[in-house]
């Protein structure tokens, strides 16, 4: 027992320091007495969950220290990129890195970078486990009762923090995310541990949205969520056409305040189908697919079925990733046509191109008689933006600007195709075209643009509107495009609420 308290001792004051000396909070770390037993708790249940493995106090302790070093690490280069400390939701996607590894710049496990480093760990924990004496008790009935009851005590407290009375007590010490304020109040292990419980107590309860309004919709209501856009006139690249049709054809365009900077499209994708704004979401805002499943009785999906409209999601890529098929599904949607699908379809870089997508997309408005509705996530602008992408071009920030021009050419089809698809049948068409979310590239760092992409909304089938700029919020837009789900005048604009 003396020797895990002098173990256990150092450990705390080791990861005390690298917290309050390197920690990657934008303050000073906080010190204050209940703050710093919050902190130090983190610490400790670290601690013990290693000590739990191997019952060695100082293997554990060297264990503990490189992993709050490691958090510390991580979160800090996920900082420089995203511009976001590590959250607790990051961990929940693991799973894809192995599955999807060129979706992030994280090497391959095989990577003499990772593979190396992990070999060598592997080895000096071996070692040291053998050099080391155990100091489980010696007697048989002492010995089984530590080995079931540390692990079994550490399960029940995690068990326990999602429900009263232990998650009202976590509730008063986090009782609203407020990411950097918690680093900094009580550290990156204390906020990860905390802000888990609080998201596994329940998510925020689902606020009173406003359903569709009277009156018929349009035929056909087209939404288009475009990887990593935004005008690239804004990076220092040439004029799009496409914008340009922003502003002369669309009904409403503008900037989009979205929910993130280079990366978590589900928060932008969320807020668009639900209207809800993601301090609406509580805890589960940071990734709104986990906590909330596409359990969404009021999206713009779930409304468009109520009002006989067939729904239909786009996508040309895996169905497991982000569990988009089970969430689209639980959203409305009675049709998915993904990845599978586009296997024969022509790829620019690693990813199905937008203009083959494009095509595919007016091939599904073009075949359907009935209503529809349908949601489109493109997927050729996807980072990382790596030497070897594309022949001939190795500059992250010219390898983006060819996607986007394909981007650009995609609305372009889009606009010319479904307004003599309107003509033709006499229909109203609806077309609104967004980023989801600023691209994570050297030249445009956390920050960029206050969150802000490009977005526009189409009507075909109307009597010409004047074309006028509007920047609003990605929730905001959402909710907007109920209107064209059920509108009381065929030829109004989109009014924003």
């Amino acid at each position: 027992m003396t020797t895990f308290l002098i173990a256990a001792s150092l450990t705390l004051a080791i990861c005390l320091a690298l917290e309050v000396f390197v920690g990657d909070s934008l303050t000073r770390a906080s010190l204050a007495p209940r703050d710093l037993a919050l902190r130090l708790l983190g610490y400790l249940l670290i601690l013990l969950f290693w000590f739990a493995f191997s019952w060695r106090p100082w293997l554990a302790a060297l264990t503990c220290v490189v992993s709050v070093a490691a958090l510390i690490y991580v979160s800090r280069a996920k900082r420089s990129v995203i511009g976001e400390p590590l959250l607790f939701s990051d961990f929940v996607l693991l799973p894809q890195v192995p599955r999807h590894p060129q979706l992030y710049y994280i090497p391959p496990v095989w990577d003499p970078r990772i593979s190396i480093p992990v070999i060598l760990t592997l080895i000096a924990t071996v070692i040291w486990y053998r050099t080391e004496p155990s100091v489980l008790p010696d007697a048989p009935v002492p010995r089984v009762a530590a080995l079931i009851g540390l692990p079994l005590g550490l399960w029940l407290l995690f068990r326990a923090a999602s429900r009263p009375p232990l998650a009202k007590l976590i509730a008063r010490w986090f009782p609203e995310p407020d990411l950097e304020t918690d680093v900094a109040r009580v550290g990156l292990p204390a906020s990860l541990l905390g802000y888990t419980a609080r998201a596994l107590a329940g998510s925020a309860p689902v606020p009173a949205v406003p359903t569709l309004p009277s009156g018929p919709g349009d035929d056909v209501v087209v939404v288009i969520q475009l990887e990593s856009f935004i005008d690239p006139e804004r990076l220092g690249g040439p004029a799009l056409p496409a914008m340009e049709l922003f502003r002369t054809r669309a009904i409403q365009y503008g900037r989009l305040r979205v929910p993130a900077h280079g990366a978590y499209t589900m928060r932008s994708e969320h807020a668009v189908l639900t209207g809800r704004p993601s301090d609406s979401l509580g805890f589960g805002r940071y990734d709104p697919y986990t906590s909330r499943s596409g359990d969404e009785p009021t999206s713009l999906a779930r409304l468009a079925g109520s009002r006989g409209y067939g729904t239909l999601f786009l996508h040309p890529f895996h169905r497991d990733f982000f569990r988009r098929a089970k969430v689209m599904q639980a959203f409305g949607f009675a049709d998915l046509v993904m990845g599978e699908t586009f296997t024969a379809a022509p790829r620019v870089g690693p990813y199905v191109g937008d203009v083959a997508l494009g095509e595919r997309l007016l091939e599904e408005v073009r075949g359907r008689r009935t209503p529809l509705f349908l949601f489109c996530v493109t997927m050729e602008n996807h980072g990382p933006w790596k030497p070897g992408r594309l022949p001939g071009i190795d500059a992250p920030e010219a390898q983006y600007l060819h996607h986007v021009v394909n981007t650009g050419r995609m609305v372009e089809n889009l606009v010319a195709g479904l307004d003599a698809l309107a003509r033709e049948r006499g229909q109203t068409i609806t077309l609104c075209v967004f980023g989801d979310h600023a691209p994570s590239l050297p030249t445009c760092k956390p920050g960029f643009g206050d969150q802000a992409t490009d977005y526009a909304v189409f009507r075909f089938g109307i009597p010409p509107v004047t074309p006028r700029r509007l920047d609003i919020t990605a929730d905001a837009l959402g909710r907007d495009l109920r209107s064209a789900l059920a509108c009381t005048l065929a030829d109004i604009p989109l009014r924003t609420r």
